[in-house]
């Protein structure tokens, strides 16, 4: 099997989200590079170090179908040989859930020989805002 080459970080996060929609175990290892320093670390999870941990993972999560999430408000920087995307990933609301649970995601590509590759997912849960909470930015304060 020829391996699949994303010639951008965006092809490569696009084929990532579209593995996990599937839950195809071979198509999201090959989002990720060759490295053994790839991390992996699912919301409320422990950090996951290299391909046996991260692939193990991504099969026990597959084991109950695919899942589909609204990736929104990605923030993409982007140097020669990394680039770094951080999204909010909104699951559909389930019965009883007055919205969908959303979780904070960075997505880290390195551009490898065989185009870019995942070397990075963080995800953590979104914190909440209060009932009836400000929806304008705050000011910004630096010290």
């Amino acid at each position: 099997m020829r391996p699949t080459a994303f010639p951008t970080p965006q092809d490569a996060e696009t084929a990532f989200y579209e593995a996990l929609e599937r839950a195809d175990l071979e198509a999201m290892t090959a989002v990720w590079a060759e490295d053994e320093e790839i991390v992996c670390v699912h919301p409320t999870g422990p950090r996951l170090v290299g391909h046996e941990q991260v692939r193990e993972s991504w099969r026990r999560i597959f084991s109950g179908g695919g899942t589909r999430l609204n990736v929104t408000q990605q923030v993409a920087t982007q140097a020669m040989m990394v680039a770094v995307h951080s999204v909010h990933e909104s699951a559909p609301a389930t019965a009883g859930q007055r919205a969908p649970a959303t979780v904070v995601a960075t997505n880290v590509y390195l551009r490898t020989a065989a185009g870019w590759r995942m070397i990075l997912h963080h995800a953590s849960p979104a914190p909440g805002q209060p009932e009836g909470a400000r929806t304008e930015a705050a000011p910004k304060i630096l010290h």
